[in-house]
C-alpha cells in the first residue's frame, strides 16, 4: 500500500478529480493548503510589486494498492500538468509517494488493502 500526496494549483483540481474518477479512483481526501517553492509570482498592491509568501493549492491523499500507484500518478500528472508547453510550467505542482504501513476502517476494523 502507498500513501500518494500531490499539491497541484486550485484551477487544476476539477480536472484532476475527473482524471482519477475516470481511472477508478474513488477515494481522495483535498485540503486547501499554501505553501512555495519555485514558483514565484508578483502583485501589485498599492502601487508596489510585491511578491507574497505563500501560493495557494490544493492537496490531495490517495491511499492505493501497490497496483494502483502508477495508474493514479499518471491520472494526476496528466490532468495538472500545465498544457501551455508539452514540458509543463513551474507551479504545476509535486507527487509524493510514501509507503502506507496499515490501514484500518474504523466501522468493520478491516486492515490493510481491504480497508483502503
Amino acid at each position: 500500500m502507498k500513501l500518494i500526496t500531490a499539491i497541484i494549483r486550485e484551477y487544476q483540481l476539477d480536472k484532476v478529480h475527473e482524471a482519477l474518477m475516470s481511472a477508478g479512483i474513488t477515494r481522495i481526501t483535498v485540503s486547501r493548503v499554501a505553501g512555495h517553492g519555485a514558483q514565484r509570482r508578483e502583485e501589485m498592491y498599492r502601487g508596489k510589486i510585491i511578491i507574497p509568501n505563500l501560493t495557494p493549492k490544493m492537496r490531495l491523499e490517495i491511499a492505493v494498492n501497490d497496483d494502483f500507484v502508477d495508474i493514479t500518478v499518471d491520472a494526476i500528472i496528466t490532468a495538472a500538468r500545465s498544457t501551455k508547453t508539452h514540458d509543463g510550467e513551474v507551479g504545476d505542482g509535486k507527487i509524493f509517494i510514501t509507503p502506507l504501513e496499515e490501514c484500518i476502517r474504523i466501522r468493520t476494523g478491516e486492515r490493510g488493502g481491504k480497508a483502503i
